[in-house]
């Protein structure tokens, strides 16, 4: 027999939402574990049967990764010189500054694409090529010319790195939404005696501005956690909280789950504070120009 119309689509949606349901366990379920694992006290970090959701919660690996209380620690393991909170300054001051910039001047560079054409479609893909080659390729010569303008190991060398590596795809988000802007608002503005420069800054900005957003955030992630790039670029004056996060493990016992998983809550929290603090414009962001005009 048949199914009718409305059986399908029941179907489907079931179909649908299992299939939703079993991506979000695969989502989710890390986060469940690194939260779980940041309460769970020593004993348990390695027990077999995996402990799951732990009976004996304890604060003490927060207490020793962000207060440097060892002494609330049940058992003793190997410490190297762990500056949380120094390596969670410089990991803002870096994304921040390095996102900022390659927003800045991706959206002034995609309007000039999408207005002007400055760059054709094969040499906007080449731009975007750019950030496919491996860093460890380009590491080598880039370690040689940073020391050459004694920029290794510090804040503006990585700032600039980032800034470069980040731009392709800060050019790529916002021409997209800036082709959605229609140019009879331009054209509206430059009538009424606007510049182009003020026309571009008081027009066209606003309106993806929401746009801007949501790159912002995608760019954010990107500089947040990278880890290779930092990790051969810095000694011991700029660490990064990725690098930070590499220090927990000891020469006999192997890593510390614990500690890497409190640690591992701080570095995830900013990044979902922010996301829920420009919630609103993130979901226009990234449904900007899915309406027809």
């Amino acid at each position: 027999m048949a199914m009718t119309k409305s059986q399908r689509q029941l179907n489907f949606s079931i179909f649908r939402y299992l299939v939703l349901t079993f991506w979000l366990f695969i989502v989710a379920f890390p986060i469940f574990w690194m939260v779980g694992t940041s309460f769970k006290p020593d004993i348990e970090w390695f027990a077999w049967p995996p402990v799951y959701i732990t009976e004996n919660g304890t604060l003490q690996n927060y207490l020793v990764v962000w207060a440097d209380a060892s002494e609330y620690s049940e058992s003793v393991h190997t410490q190297s010189l762990q500056r949380p909170w120094e390596a969670l300054g410089n990991s803002t001051l870096i994304s921040l500054i390095s996102t900022t910039l390659a927003v800045l001047f991706g959206s002034v560079l995609a309007y000039g694409v999408s207005r002007y054409q400055i760059l054709s479609e094969g040499r906007m893909f080449q731009l975007l090529m750019l950030r496919m080659v491996p860093p460890i390729v380009l590491i080598a010569p880039i370690s040689i010319w940073y020391r050459a303008l004694d920029l290794l190991d510090s804040v503006p060398g990585l700032v600039m790195l980032y800034f470069i590596t980040t731009l392709p795809y800060a050019v790529w988000m916002s021409k997209s939404f800036i082709d959605e802007v229609p140019r009879e608002m331009e054209q509206a503005a430059e009538i009424l005696g606007a510049s182009k420069w003020q026309t571009i800054w008081e027009v066209v900005l606003p309106l993806v501005r929401s746009g801007l957003v949501a790159t912002f955030l995608f760019i954010l992630i990107l500089t947040w956690s990278e880890y290779l790039m930092a990790l051969l670029l810095s000694k011991t004056n700029v660490v990064t909280l990725p690098i930070e996060l590499s220090k927990y493990q000891g020469s006999t016992e192997g890593r510390v789950y614990g500690r890497q998983a409190a640690l591992s809550v701080g570095i995830t929290l900013p990044l979902i504070l922010v996301g829920i603090i420009i919630r609103k414009h993130l979901v226009r962001g990234f449904s900007f120009g899915m309406v027809r005009r």
